[in-house]
């Protein structure tokens, strides 16, 4: 175990994860500290979309946008077994902008960076066309366009193995307790959750603590840079509201947007909401006003309104934007903000304010970029053409590749190689190692989840407590049986 390396990265979300994978990569020692589970917060509770925010152009951020939308088909590249695209289809109602106006902000969003693999925005006559099904019959009309789903934690989870296997530490459930400055790089204390007492070296630090990104920084007594805003979005999960693969994207009467999208093969997400949070992120959780604002929006465009008591499961989290100084929460910017602190003589500091899922790639390359340089080492950027762990699927698409796995292990029940080739991808035949049946997997926990899949999350991404497996490294605590998810806590705890 060494205790000296060129950076220590605060925060196991996906900011920090993309750092450290870019990081290692281009040869930098790292080290990457996460006080809990990996994309065990904001990361994990997105509304799972890489998207360019088609919102953003009426706040005329076109670069924020553009960066977004040419970020979609590097994902689809890099992680084709967890990033596919997504048709959304975009009710218009008289009280809204002009048809002509909102076909321009969507030529405008075909077009502001090159689109390779998704279709153009098209008009739809909702009496005549499929996704008319769910939507109140005075629309008549609407729009669809291209934008793409993401496993949201399970994209924190690739990049964390990717930086591991070149060569980086990995820390989960351990906390940044604290850290000293000097000419020379940064001591930093860390804490794992049994006590016990680690101290580190590191040439620089890298605070991409989210929610709680003040506090590392008081942690290691630097110098305030910036304010954040939190600002908590809150989703719900209903039994599927309508047939299809599409997703809807509902103007509200108070001008925010409102995704209801198929999850999970029988459920509808519906989110997101922009509410200022007070207190520990942790605690968030979506109030009933929330649930009844979201039941609501659906309702006001779909031909049957959801009840809050329809509601099977909800989650929160907390976005730590930039403070831009917005007196909206929804206006606050979604661009991310990267300060550096290099004070002539003593070790440098980058701390990360804001960002988005999307745009998590390209937020890594410009802090190693901006760290590196710091410290007389930049690098040369290389993650845009690099697979994440499972997806190399050898020129395959998505569809191509589940029909060759269904080949090579026919012996898997169809709904459960599908979950497992959207899980793992071309890792799946690791993962299965030489099994060629059902009873080699050991025992079965409900939902097609066994042994040898736990073994894998245990052993290869940092899964430690049910809750990581159930919620976080999989969304099978809304599939698997009580019984099942009551075994799978004996066995690990939490």
């Amino acid at each position: 175990m060494r205790d000296q390396f060129d950076l220590l990265v605060v925060g196991g979300g996906i900011n920090g994860a993309g750092i450290a994978r870019d990081a290692q990569g281009r040869g930098l020692s790292t080290c990457l500290v996460e006080r809990g589970d990996l994309a065990g917060a904001t990361s994990s509770s997105s509304s799972k979309l890489i998207h360019g925010g088609l919102r953003y152009l009426e706040q005329y951020e076109f670069r924020l946008v553009r960066e977004a939308l040419a970020e979609r088909e590097v994902l689809l590249r890099i992680a084709p077994h967890i990033v596919w695209p997504m048709r959304f289809v975009l009710p218009h109602r008289p009280e809204m902008r002009p048809k002509w106006i909102i076909r321009a902000g969507l030529f405008l969003y075909d077009h502001l960076a090159r689109r390779v693999s998704l279709p153009g925005t098209e008009s739809i006559a909702t009496a005549r066309h499929p996704y008319g099904a769910p939507l109140k019959r005075e629309i008549t009309d609407a729009f669809a366009y291209s934008d793409c789903w993401v496993e949201d934690s399970r994209l924190v989870v690739l990049n964390a193995r990717d930086a591991a296997a070149r060569g980086a530490e990995v820390l989960v459930r351990t906390s940044f307790a604290g850290a000293e400055r000097g000419p020379e790089g940064w001591t930093c204390r860390l804490v794992a959750e049994d006590g016990a007492e680690r101290i580190v070296r590191a040439r620089a630090l890298v605070n991409a603590a989210g929610p709680w990104v003040l506090q590392a920084q008081d942690a290691a007594h630097a110098r305030a840079q910036d304010r954040v805003r939190l600002v908590r979005g809150s989703h719900i999960v209903l039994p599927a509201l309508y047939e299809g693969d599409q997703a809807y994207i509902l103007q509200n009467d108070d001008r925010r947007v409102v995704f209801v999208i198929p999850y999970e093969g029988r459920f509808s997400l519906v989110g997101t909401t922009d509410v200022p949070h007070h207190g520990d992120a942790r605690e968030a959780h979506c109030t009933p006003q929330e649930a009844a604002y979201l039941c609501s929006a659906v309702g006001r465009q779909f031909r049957r309104m959801p009840s809050p008591d329809e509601i099977v499961w909800s989650y929160s989290g907390v976005r730590p934007l930039h403070d831009d100084g917005a007196d909206n929460p929804s206006a606050v910017t979604r661009d991310y903000v990267l300060k550096t602190d290099a004070p002539e003589g003593q070790a440098p500091v980058l701390t990360v304010y804001g960002g988005k899922i999307t745009t998590y790639r390209r937020l890594a390359e410009e802090a190693v970029a901006q760290i590196g340089a710091a410290m007389g080492r930049a690098g040369t950027p290389w993650t845009a053409s690099a697979a994440l762990p499972g997806g190399a699927f050898g020129g395959l698409d998505l569809p191509g590749f589940e029909a060759e796995m269904a080949r090579r292990h026919p012996w898997l029940p169809p709904a459960t190689l599908r979950r497992l080739v959207r899980a793992y991808g071309s890792d799946l035949d690791a993962l299965l190692d030489g099994a060629s049946g059902p009873n080699a997997l050991g025992e079965e926990y409900g939902a097609g989840f066994t042994e040898r899949e736990l073994d894998w999350l245990v052993r290869q991404e940092w899964a430690r407590t049910a809750d990581d497996v159930l919620w976080r490294r999989s969304k099978l605590g809304l599939h698997m049986p009580a019984e099942g998810q009551e075994r799978l806590r004996r066995r690990l705890g939490g």
